[in-house]
Formats: structure tokens, sequence, C-alpha cells
């Protein structure tokens, strides 16, 4: 039995702990976090800001921008258009397919 080397990659514990269908999954949840907070920060909108605007919470706001929590889609949705945003459902990239 071949030993596997201490210095594997994340991306290989990634793929021996997770499957690809959550590896997609994460991996979608973070590219559009990474949207909103960058569609945010251009509008140069605070996360206090943004409560008065949205009527989403601060807190909330900071939990779903560090990935702690996972937003109920009307939530995400009312963020998303605040900030000029919206969701589409569109094919899933062959790169995102490899993970």
């Amino acid at each position: 039995m071949k030993k596997k080397s201490m210095g594997s990659g994340w991306d290989d514990v990634r793929k021996e702990l997770f499957t690809s269908e959550e590896i997609n999954a994460s991996n979608m949840r973070v590219a559009v976090i990474n949207e909103f907070i960058s569609a945010r920060k251009e509008k140069g909108i605070s996360q206090k800001e943004l409560e008065k605007l949205s009527g989403v919470k601060q807190p909330v706001i900071a939990r779903l921008e560090t990935g702690n929590v996972s937003p109920q889609i009307d939530t995400l949705l009312k963020l998303l258009a605040t900030v000029g945003k919206t969701l589409a459902v569109v094919p899933i990239e062959k790169e995102l397919k490899k993970a």
C-alpha cells in the first residue's frame, strides 16, 4: 500500500473529505458571497448603511460575509438587489464540475 505524503495540498485533502457536489456547492457559495462583498464595496456602502437600505440587520450581513451562515434565499436576494445585483440560474462551467 502506497503512503500519501504529509505535504498533500488542500485540494487533495478536500477531494478525500468531500464529494464533488459538496465542493461545487461550496465554490458557488464562495463566488456569490465574494461577488456580493465586491458589489457592496464598489458602491461604497458599509454594512450598517446596507442594513438601513435593505432592512437586513448588520450582524446578519457580517455573518453572511464571513461565511458563518447560509442565508435564506429571500435575505440574499434582498441584499443583492440593494447593491444592484441579482441571482441567475445558468449552466455550471466545466471547470467547476472538475472540482
